[in-house]
């Protein structure tokens, strides 16, 4: 028993030993002396800076105060009336005779607008007031006015107001071309009825394509932001650090309905060419290629050798457009729009877009490995330098879809001598109401059907509701209403 306890003895007085020397040990600087600070557990480690700033102007955030300012007073609180309608038949079959006097609901909505003249005309987006029956703007500084709609643009989303009003604020136009990724924006408007609200943030992306407004030939090149952006946003500003516009607030990337991450906006080198052609001459003077393109990617560069992957592909070329006319064929791929890089439809899209039929411009073109310019002289969708008051805008441009003559064999097999076949179906007007592609159009209204430019007529000259008359290649008819 001594000598057990004698060795136990040893024992805990050799732990004692190696304890107090390894605290020592870990306690004590460089230079010998002791560093034992009782506290040390509970102080936080400091957070350092990583880079290397010679002054504290290195690092300063920009000064948003003064575009805020400048912004808040010219953008307004928009408020919109409508009808809802029991069904696309009670535009053109009047049932009141029969069954008395039947009540709509009327609904109301909001959004945002930017004044961007003195005299009162205000930008916003075409799904903030289209098919209002009602509009009221109402400024920063509360007074309010009924607007008229000078124009509206669905391939662009946008929409032109006028209020009778002079000496506003308003907010001047900057440059979407130059802003670059990185960029500091403001977006002003009015989420959920707040209204006078500002968000910053930064340009996260170029030249997005998200694919909301439901039409081949819609121009979608949003400038991405992070700034916050909610519903009742639409339509609002979004501008560079001096106050100027830079785009309009369009939508969000939500699953939820509300901001998550992303926002986007038009840009304001669309939004002043629709704004001049709106105010000339009350629609869009849209300019078409005549093509159909892809993107080019790298198992395209792969399939066709190419050295970059680069530009966008000419998929086919039309018959009579601007393309065909200039010489341009099939798998050509356009490098640069008058020297300005294009690596993506959106950004092509945007660049034609950009301009009226009659324009000429220089395409830079890469053809079987050999660069060459041409100078191409843009048409309108039938392939005609001609401007029409018509060709944007209005309810033949929201009908989603294209169309072909129909051909001989088809012609035979069912007895016909006239009518359109609808081919490229999209969202629009013709999906809505359930047609469906190859569906051939025979009558609409009162109007014989025999080429495209008769639809476009028969869709000119009417309003509230169309009926449509035609036939599917099986040998069935089918009658569809539309209302516009």
């Amino acid at each position: 028993m001594k000598e057990f306890i004698k060795l136990l003895s040893i024992a805990v007085l050799g732990g004692f030993v190696v304890l107090g020397g390894q605290y020592f040990f870990n306690n004590t600087d460089s230079s010998g002396s002791s560093k034992v600070d009782f506290q040390q557990i509970s102080t936080p480690i400091p957070i350092r800076r990583v880079a290397n700033f010679e002054n504290e102007e290195d690092y300063k955030l920009p000064d948003l105060k003064s575009a805020a300012s400048k912004t808040v007073h010219a953008v307004v609180y928009i408020q919109t009336e409508f009808t809802r309608k029991s069904s696309v038949y009670d535009e053109y079959f009047s049932m009141d005779d029969y069954f008395g006097k039947r009540s709509q609901s009327v609904l109301r909505a909001s959004g945002s607008g930017v004044i961007i003249s003195s005299d009162g005309y205000i930008v916003t987006n075409n799904h903030v007031v289209q098919e209002a029956d009602k509009i009221t703007v109402t400024l920063n500084d509360k007074r309010t006015y009924k607007a008229k709609v000078i124009g509206t643009n669905p391939a662009t989303d946008l929409a032109l107001l006028k209020i009778g009003e002079i000496e506003l604020d308003f907010v001047t136009f900057g440059n979407s071309d130059d802003i670059q990724v990185g960029d500091w924006v403001l977006a002003v408007g009015n989420p959920y009825n707040l209204t006078s609200t500002v968000t910053a943030g930064i340009i996260s992306a170029k030249a997005r394509n998200i694919n909301i407004l439901g039409s081949n030939s819609a121009i979608e090149s949003f400038l991405q932001t992070d700034a916050v952006v909610n519903p009742g946003n639409s339509g609002g500003a979004l501008v560079d650090i001096k106050g100027d516009l830079v785009g309009i607030n369009a939508a969000i990337a939500s699953r939820t309905g509300s901001y998550i991450g992303y926002s986007f906006a038009i840009p304001v080198s669309i939004v002043k060419k629709v704004v001049k052609d709106l105010k000339e001459f009350g629609s869009v003077q849209r300019a078409f290629l005549g093509i159909t393109i892809k993107n080019v990617d790298a198992k395209l560069a792969k399939e066709m050798d190419l050295d970059e992957i680069k530009g966008v592909l000419v998929e086919t070329v039309m018959e009579k457009g601007a393309a065909a006319n200039s010489g341009i064929e099939e798998d050509a791929i356009i490098m640069d729009v008058n020297g300005i890089p294009v690596n993506s439809q959106s950004e092509l899209l945007e660049k034609i877009g950009l301009h009226r039929p009659g324009d000429k411009i220089k395409l830079n073109i890469l053809y079987r490995k050999k660069l060459r310019e041409y100078d191409v002289i843009l048409t309108n969708r039938y392939g005609t330098t001609k401007l029409d008051e018509q060709t944007d805008g209005d309810a033949y441009d929201r009908i989603g879809a294209q169309f072909q003559d129909i051909p001989k064999k088809l012609q035979s097999k069912l007895d016909i001598n006239n009518g359109q076949q609808v081919i490229n179906l999209e969202n629009g007007l013709f999906k809505t109401a359930g047609i469906r592609n190859d569906f051939i159009i025979l009558k609409i209204g009162n109007y014989i059907i025999q080429t495209e430019e008769d639809i476009k007529t028969a869709f000119d000259d009417k309003s509230g509701g169309i009926l449509i008359e035609g036939i599917y290649p099986n040998g069935v008819s089918a009658y569809y209403g539309i209302g516009l």
